[in-house]
């Protein structure tokens, strides 16, 4: 029987390189529904450290398969499946992306014009940027909009999304040529907050406070993004990346109602997997804006290839070091 390979957590660890290893395993033909595609690239993503602790996203007890995003092309289909042939692209979104053969339902199956990174940053970073912020955020004309990790897959996205719906966009990132970045993508306001004060800037330069804030750092940068907030603003969670290593912390202080109240600001929560319906039109959206040129899918030029190499995606982008999507080919 044929194989192929797939990354498992073997064990839960906050060492994710403890956790995680390649195995061969046999590849089953597949059944009623369902589809077989040969992956060409994977997404790393935030979660994929909390899924290797057994945090999020993760069955217990281990073994369980790892990732959340894949982009590849069929390449058998199993019975009843009408809609895919052999050699069309698809995008799987919410499946254990990490491996080089994915067995998924040809119904969660997204048809894509071609498996290229490009696509793949439209899965998980590009469906939560534009879900989030319309469904959620509720994103109009005319508004300040804070993005957080702005230089990020998601936050990339997030920027590009809020600039074209017309409004002022603030992003953070960590560097110089993240700074630069961010002005490429139109960014009104970038700050490096190791080289500025986050919470200085936005007291002295946006006196009325911030409309809509995209947020995915979680720490003392949430706290300054609820300060920030204007009268009716709204604070969009998405994450919380700088807490997931070291684990939640534990804040002491008045309840942040009181910061809320007197603002009668909104802070609102988003996970993609409870909003799965809509991303079938959210995607055709996106790959329509992908194709007229009017986003621009920043992926990370930093190679890793082979399934091997994920474990060093995952490190290298929890170091900071990324400027957009990191992508592994497989």
């Amino acid at each position: 029987m044929p194989t192929f390979h797939k990354l498992v957590a073997v064990r839960t660890s906050d060492t994710f390189r403890e956790a995680l290893e390649v195995q061969e395993v046999e590849l089953a033909p597949p059944s009623q529904g369902q589809l077989q595609v040969a992956v060409r690239y994977v997404g790393v993503n935030a979660a994929d450290y909390l899924m290797a602790a057994g945090r999020y996203l993760a069955p217990t007890p281990p073994p369980y398969d790892m990732g959340a995003e894949a982009v590849g092309v069929v390449s058998a289909v199993g019975p009843g499946v009408t809609d895919f042939h052999e050699g069309d692209a698809v995008l799987a979104v919410g499946v254990p992306g990490y491996r080089d053969v994915l067995t998924m339902s040809a119904a969660q199956a997204i048809p894509v014009s071609q498996a290229t990174p490009e696509v793949l940053t439209l899965g998980v970073s590009g469906l939560t940027a534009s879900i989030a912020l319309h469904e959620v955020g509720q994103m109009s004309r005319g508004e300040t909009v804070l993005v957080t990790a702005a230089a990020g897959g998601t936050g990339s996205f997030a920027a590009q999304l809020a600039k074209q719906a017309g409004n002022h966009v603030i992003g953070t990132c960590s560097s110089s040529d993240k700074v630069d970045f961010l002005r490429s993508l139109g960014v009104d306001r970038p700050i490096n907050y190791k080289a500025e004060d986050l919470a200085a800037v936005l007291k002295a330069e946006y006196r009325k406070g911030v409309d809509l804030i995209f947020e995915g750092v979680g720490g003392t940068t949430f706290d300054r993004c609820v300060d920030a907030l204007a009268v009716r603003g709204r604070l969009l969670i998405i994450g919380a990346i700088s807490e997931y290593e070291s684990g939640p912390q534990v804040v002491t202080g008045p309840r942040i109602l009181y910061k809320l109240l007197y603002k009668s600001a909104s802070l609102r929560a988003f996970w993609l997997m409870h909003y799965f319906r809509h991303t079938r039109d959210h995607m055709a959206r996106l790959l329509a804006m992908l194709r007229e040129g009017t986003i621009r899918a920043a992926t990370d030029p930093t190679p890793f290839i082979g399934l091997s190499r994920a474990i060093d995606a995952i490190d290298y982008m929890y170091q900071g070091k990324n400027v957009g999507k990191v992508v592994v080919q497989i």
